[in-house]
Parts: C-alpha cells; structure tokens; sequence
C-alpha cells in the first residue's frame, strides 16, 4: 500500500521524475523498481531516491522513527546504484571535514572527538543493532564512547545526528544504499557531512556459499551503472550539488516528526 500510494502521489506531479535508487530488492519487498519513470511527463527532470517505509519492523513492532522518505535532486545529480548494503559515517556541521572511511573507526572517532572538542567519552554514536555492527560497536565501546543502538532507522539516525542541539555526535552505520543517497540529501541541506561505501552481500553477511552469488550479482550490477564497490564517495559524490529537496513523513512517532494517528 505505502508503495502504491508514493508512485500514485509521484505520478501527479508536473515533472519528468526517474527512481535513481530504491529500497526493496535486498529484502525482495514491493517497491519503486530502479530506473522507474514516475511523474506527468512534463517539467524539470529529476532524480528520485524512495523508501516507502524505512523502518517496516519498527512499524510492525510499533517502534518510534518508523519514516517515509523521498529524496529529489536534478537529474543526474544522484548516485545511482543497486538496492545494496553501504557502510556510512555522518557526522554535524562541527565536525565537518574530519572524517575518512577509508581509516579505521576508532581513528575517525578520535579525530571526531577532536574536532569537537570532546573527550572521547563524552562522544555520543548512533549506529543500528545489528550482528554485522556488533565489531564496530565493541571497538567504539573499547574507546569509551557512549554507543546508541538502533533497531532500525539510519536515515532517522543521520537527521538527528544533523540536527540543532543533536542527541548523536556521529552515525557510522551498515545499512541499505537507498537510505544513504536518502540521508545523504538531508546530510548536506543540514550542512553536515557524511561519506559511504558500497559493499557486496558477503562483506555484510557474511562469506558463505549462499551470499557469494548474491555479491556477485551486485557486483555486476554496479559495474553496468558505473559505481564502485568498496570505494568510499564523499558527500559531494553521493549527491552533486546544493539544489535538493529532503521529504519525510512520520509513520510512526519520534524525535524527528509525529506518527500517524487516529482521530476518530
């Protein structure tokens, strides 16, 4: 329903709009399918990054920060990529410039805490409560930092991360690539920064019989859209320049916006 409504609402609109990048493939869930023409024909071309739900068991389980996000740039200007896992660290306006994927966690927290003028434990991380971040939740843990574990909800995370008078000092998350170039467009009109990476199947889950023909198909997948795996994109990469729009709209409540509720 979430899906049929987000196409039927973009198809009412005055633009030519493209679905660069979209959450649903990986958990094989109904969505906006890649590549997907969406809008009345007429108007400014524009790229489109969708996630019906972001966070569908935390609406399942009634769980707070449960969105539906949009993200729309000029075409062209998003990165445009399969339905994959991406490794991201964001981080506010404070510490914009101090962070470098390619190092280790524990440097990147260091140097964040630097830039902000913490000790380190009095640095806040927001990341998901996940099997493939419990390694990066013991090594910020080890440092002293105060960790936030999320069930779901990384574009929530990025926001608050983002946001005025913020709960996080930096997200460092493995989650969907949709809801990276999503956070992304919220990261930069927030004056933040953040820089990803795309990583394969077997590199989230695990190197196992089973995973290692889903990594390569992703593999292929990226090489025939022109995108890199395991090579990290600065925010300027995930999303070229400064004429976005960030949408979300509460499913269920949170710090970010109200949930539906029922008035009658």
């Amino acid at each position: 329903l979430a899906v049929t409504a987000m196409r039927q609402a973009l198809n009412d609109v005055a633009f030519r709009g493209r679905v660069v990048i979209g959450e649903g493939e990986i958990d094989h869930a109904p969505m906006l399918w890649i590549g997907e023409e969406v809008g009345k024909g007429d108007g400014p071309e524009v790229d489109i990054a969708v996630d019906p739900i972001e966070g569908t068991r935390m609406v399942a389980m009634g769980q707070s920060n449960a969105l539906a996000v949009m993200a729309f740039a000029p075409r062209d200007s998003l990165l445009h990529a399969p339905d994959m896992y991406m490794k991201k660290l964001v981080v506010n306006r404070l510490a914009a410039g101090a962070i470098d994927l390619s190092l280790p966690l524990a440097d990147n927290l260091r140097n964040v805490a630097r830039a902000l003028g913490k000790p380190l434990d009095k640095l806040r991380m927001v990341t998901l409560d996940k099997p493939r971040l419990s390694a990066a939740i013991e090594e910020a843990t080890q440092l002293g930092v105060k960790v936030f574990a999320l069930p779901d909800g990384d574009v929530a995370a990025s926001v608050l991360t983002c946001w005025q008078d913020n709960p996080y000092d930096v997200m460092y998350t493995i989650g969907g690539a949709p809801e990276g170039v999503i956070s992304a467009c919220a990261v930069k009109a927030l004056g933040g920064d953040m820089q990803a990476e795309l990583i394969d199947f077997c590199q989230a889950k695990g190197d196992y019989t089973e995973n290692r023909q889903i990594a390569e198909q992703e593999r292929k997948r990226c090489k025939a859209m022109g995108v890199d795996v395991n090579r990290v994109y600065s925010l300027d990469e995930l999303v070229r320049g400064n004429d976005i729009l960030f949408s979300a709209t509460g499913v269920t409540g949170g710090e970010l916006v109200n949930g539906i509720q029922q008035t009658a």
